[in-house]
């Protein structure tokens, strides 16, 4: 008998989710999983793994959720690290210190998150342990300190390492059913060394803000500096402007007291010796008529010679000023008021002497040729305007006057009328208009507008 006869080869039954089996197809573990293996521990180490990874890619993402934190400051980058790390390792306790002298900006300089990830200020109240570690990264000791013989590590010393040098560290401790692996240890390289990246461009970045407001501040500076020497060299010129003035008033009045006075006084002298040689009425009445009119011309010479002269009204205000004009060197038989409307308002230097030019120039013609008995000079200040006003009770005729401008401005500059064509290039000088119309007291008003800011209410 052969062996096969003695020994009947047994017939392998399939399995049960095999089609020879007869039986309905049972969903394969391998194939769903992708792996294949015959190990039994396969699995529970699958699990672990995944279990890793998934720790990684939230503790990836919390890094990434503490890095973007550099805008905000070293103050909420350190503390924003700290976080990511103690969270990732469910850690009692987790220390971050930077080490003394390294990264100067960066602050705090440690800092210390206890159970529950409270921050714990007081190192006083830690536990010794823990506050050796804060020393330990002060110095600059960045060894690890985990207990590389212990199978089931549950502590761990991190440094943080900028340029080949030790700037800092992360210590950390976890609860008892929480160990440290490689995949840890791996994070915590990662995070260290973005640590030190961000505290760095941190520090930059808030480097660059100190001098970027600095070189703000300079440049406010040097603005308001420029402003300060324009506004010193518009004053120097106007200063040398007016000493220039100063001097041409001064030398016109010393050559009419030497000279045109002179002559009109040494006329009305022959006036009077005339006088006292003749006895028809008529040439009496003549000369009599002459005396006169050299008197009033040397009263007006007078005048003119003491405007001239007269530096006090520098550091007067346009009201002032006016009410000095009305009383000085005026004809006896011409009686001057000065009205002074509104909350005075202070007027350009320039503004104010055109202002008294012209003023006097309009009493001056009124005494000269509008043969009046009365002067009323009005100053009225109101929202965004000045106006002057010289009105008379005289004989001149608004619409002569406006004629005889006209006809002085097409001739161009000369002796004739020069006065009303002065009237009128400062009152355009100071943006403003002349006019001349009929008084309300029957004479003539000179009218002068000039805006002082922004349009306001129209003066009446």
């Amino acid at each position: 008998m052969t062996a096969a006869a003695r020994f009947p080869r047994r017939r392998t039954p399939a399995p049960p989710s095999s089609p020879a089996a007869g039986g309905r197809a049972r969903p394969d573990l391998d194939q769903l999983t992708g792996l294949r293996t015959g190990k039994p521990s396969f699995y529970p180490e699958y699990r672990e793994g995944a279990e890793r990874l998934r720790r990684v890619i939230l503790a990836l993402d919390r890094i990434s959720a503490a890095l973007v934190r550099t805008m905000e400051g070293s103050e909420a980058l350190v503390r924003a690290v700290a976080d990511a790390a103690a969270d990732h390792l469910s850690a009692d306790w987790v220390v971050l210190g930077l080490v003394d002298g390294e990264l100067p900006d960066a602050a705090p300089r440690h800092i210390v998150l206890g159970p529950d990830g409270v921050e714990w200020a007081d190192l006083g109240s830690v536990p010794e342990r823990v506050r050796r570690h804060v020393e330990r990264l002060h110095a600059g000791d960045g060894h690890h300190h985990h207990h590389e013989d212990d199978p089931r590590p549950r502590h761990l010393h991190v440094p943080i390492r900028l340029d080949g040098r030790t700037v800092g560290g992360f210590v950390a401790w976890t609860p008892p059913e929480r160990h440290i692996d490689d995949t840890d240890h791996s994070v915590l390289r990662i995070l260290a060394g973005q640590t030190a990246s961000a505290l760095q461009n941190c520090a930059l970045l808030e480097r660059a803000e100190r001098l970027h407001a600095r070189t703000a501040a300079q440049a406010e500076d040097l603005r308001v500096r420029n402003d300060e020497l324009m506004l010193t060299q518009q004053a120097l010129g106007a200063a040398r402007q007016r000493e220039v003035l100063d001097n041409e008033r001064h030398r016109i009045a010393r050559e009419l007291h030497d000279s045109v006075t002179q002559y009109a006084l040494s006329a009305g002298m022959h006036i009077e010796l005339c006088r006292s040689e003749i006895t028809e009425p008529v040439l009496l009445q003549h000369l009599d008529t002459a005396k006169d009119l050299t008197r009033r011309a040397v009263e007006q010479l007078r005048s003119a010679i003491y405007a001239l002269n007269d530096d006090d009204h520098a550091d007067k205000d346009l009201p002032s000023m006016l009410r000095q004009l009305s009383t000085v060197h005026m004809p006896d038989e011409l009686r001057v008021e000065v009205t002074i409307g509104g909350a005075p308002v202070p007027l350009p230097h320039e503004h104010e002497q055109s202002l008294f030019r012209i003023a006097g120039e309009a009493l001056f013609n009124t005494a000269m040729h509008a043969s009046a008995s009365r002067a009323v000079v009005r100053l009225a200040y109101a929202d965004g305007r000045v106006r002057l006003s010289i009105s008379d009770d005289g004989g001149a005729s608004p619409e002569q006057i406006r004629r005889t401008l006209r006809a002085a401005s097409v001739r161009g500059p000369s002796g004739e009328h020069r006065g009303l064509v002065n009237m009128d290039a400062r009152a355009r000088e100071m943006g403003g208009t002349l006019r001349f119309r009929r008084s309300r007291i029957g004479g003539l008003q000179v009218q002068v507008d000039v805006p002082i800011g922004a349009p306001g209410k129209e003066l009446g």
